[in-house]
């Protein structure tokens, strides 16, 4: 995947906690850090999007749209 460079304007704090990590080994540099961390806070939206839209969604609704015309198929089923 292609990369671009970028500029990104940190609290000293912050900065200080990342180079922290890399300084102990667990990241490679800063910018694989903030590169994970920038693509976890991604994958955490797109989870609470999805939660968001699935909570909208009518439970009695869907189980009745999914047993929908269960009826005749059940009663043809053989007997075990």
């Amino acid at each position: 995947m292609a990369k671009a460079k970028l500029a990104v304007t940190l609290d000293e704090k912050i900065l200080s906690e990342v180079d922290s990590l890399v300084s102990r080994h667990l990241f490679p540099n800063r910018s694989r850090i903030i590169e994970e961390a920038v693509m976890e806070k991604l994958d955490r939206i797109k989870r609470t999007r999805l939660a968001r839209e699935c909570a909208k969604l009518d439970p009695n609704f869907e189980k009745n749209m999914a047993e929908e015309g269960m009826e005749k198929e059940l009663s043809e089923w053989p007997e075990y």
